[in-house]
């Protein structure tokens, strides 16, 4: 009595199992970081060593201001190009997902039938028809002995791991953009204010220098002089009114619908100093290796790495295999009856012997293709490096420049006030009112200007520093990839 088909297969094919383990992908070792260990100026920066990284601070956490929250998750719901990020993950997956099947046989079920003359002279025809399970030869199962299937798979694996870095990374954009307008508009909505405020300001001062042209009190001078002013600050009003529309509408676009008014002004309840939570930094060794975009270009070499051992395989035998198991019979009737089970099982085996140098060019561009890698990998962890010490950089001066002027708008203030009631009083001229006027309108756009500028870089140290990323839904990669 003969074995089943399956006892005396199995021991080929657990065979093939162990030998398709074989890997020609080249150990991977991350490169070196070509930056220094520390940041520059740590003494003047303030850094230290951090316990809580912002890659593990929610975005949520570190935002104070509730308005700025709602207009960040309006733009986490709808942004296309966030949407977009998405989708490429689910076509990178799905990806994985195929070549991870080129590993395993294609088993199709089919019923064939043919007919076929002979001989012409006996005008004989033959029959056979065939019903089971087959590995068909147009889609031959490769028997992966020297792991090309495997190397494509870990590079599709590697690509599918830098798209989930890819949207992590832009989510952190989006965010760190959304607030950067958002504050933008803030600080074009109090120098729209402060720029009306003026105007009504140097009107007044217009209207005062013109009766006193009127009567003789003042020469035409001071009369031109106080309509230059009032039209400078009226231009100015118009730009700024300019500057505020544009906002709005690049803020439109970041959210993917039109934000609601009361969204687009500040809390009242939040402070200026608790708009955004203050920002521990670490050595570079714990930061840059947090950062979504580092970490995918780190895929990407893993994901070229891999493609030299699809492209080394290729210099070996390709084994495939076709079978069929199932009933065969010459007769249509008898088909299912007994006696009429059969099968087959034909390996093949084809082996390069000239190529015209193919092989030998696509391993050279496989490992031309990873050196790329490789020097875009540390470019991107020299550019994160660049961007944190420029956003320290910031921290620890814009604070002080940021007080300087303050203290120089108050001055400026109380200059504006004595001049003016000076002028009242006839003692000073008009110019000297229009000019102490004109240096406070400077300097209080220089604070507001500065105190944006302060509030932008702290949006930029989150987002420099890999900033917090907080997935729509629990799942691992590993769950999310079918592992």
């Amino acid at each position: 009595m003969s074995k089943p088909f399956f006892l005396r297969t199995w021991p080929a094919l657990a065979a093939a199992a162990v030998l398709a383990g074989c890997s020609l992908i080249p150990s991977y070792e991350r490169p070196a970081a070509p930056v220094a260990g520390q940041w520059p100026d740590a003494k003047t920066t303030g850094t230290t060593a951090a316990t809580t990284l912002a890659a593990d601070l929610d975005w949520q956490d570190f935002i104070g201001d509730t308005n700025l929250r709602s207009v960040i998750r309006l733009a986490l719901d709808n942004n296309r190009d966030l949407r977009v990020a998405v989708l490429n993950i689910e076509q990178a997956r799905a990806q994985y997902q195929i070549r991870r099947a080129d590993q395993l046989p294609t088993i199709s079920a089919g019923v064939t039938g043919s007919r076929q003359s002979t001989s012409e002279l006996t005008k004989s025809v033959t029959s056979s028809y065939s019903a089971g399970l087959n590995i068909p030869a147009s889609a031959a199962w490769e028997l992966d002995f020297f792991g090309r299937l495997g190397s494509l798979k870990e590079a599709a694996l590697a690509q599918y791991l830098a798209t989930e870095e890819a949207r992590k990374a832009a989510q952190i954009s989006l965010i760190a953009s959304v607030a950067s307008t958002w504050l933008s508009l803030q600080a074009n909505t109090e120098l729209l204010d402060l720029a009306q405020r003026t105007l009504a300001t140097r009107e007044d001062s217009l209207r005062l220098t013109r009766l006193r042209f009127d009567n003789g009190a003042t020469s035409a001078l001071d009369l031109r002089q106080a309509e230059s002013l009032a039209a400078a600050a009226r231009a100015t009003a118009a730009q700024q009114q300019r500057l505020r529309a544009q906002d709005v509408n690049a803020l439109t676009l970041l959210a993917g619908q039109t934000v609601p008014e009361p969204l687009l002004r500040a809390t009242e309840a939040t402070p200026s100093a608790s708009l955004f939570k203050d920002l521990p930094v670490g050595l570079p060794s714990e930061v840059l290796t947090r950062r979504p975009d580092i970490r995918q270009a780190e895929q990407q070499l893993i994901a070229a790495n891999a493609s030299i051992g699809a492209a080394r395989a290729a210099f070996f035998p390709r084994i495939s295999l076709t079978a069929f198991a199932g009933s065969a019979s010459s007769d249509l009737d008898n088909l299912f009856k007994s006696g009429t089970w059969g099968w087959t099982l034909a390996p093949s085996a084809l082996v390069p012997i000239f190529d015209g140098g193919r092989n030998r060019a696509n391993l050279e561009s496989s490992k031309a293709g990873r050196e790329i890698a490789v020097a875009q990998y540390e470019k991107a962890i020299q550019t994160a490096f660049r961007e944190v010490a420029d956003t320290l950089a910031g921290r620890a001066t814009l604070g002080e420049q940021l007080q300087a002027q303050q203290a120089q708008a108050a001055a400026e203030g109380e200059r504006a006030q004595l001049a003016e009631l000076r002028y009242r009083n006839g003692v000073a001229s008009s110019l000297d009112l229009l000019d102490a006027q004109r240096s406070l309108f400077a300097v209080q756009q220089q604070v507001a200007q500065t105190r944006l500028a302060q509030q932008q870089n702290q949006v930029s140290l989150y987002k420099a520093l890999g900033g917090g990323w907080t997935p729509p839904a629990q799942k691992t990669q590993e769950k999310q990839a079918g592992l």
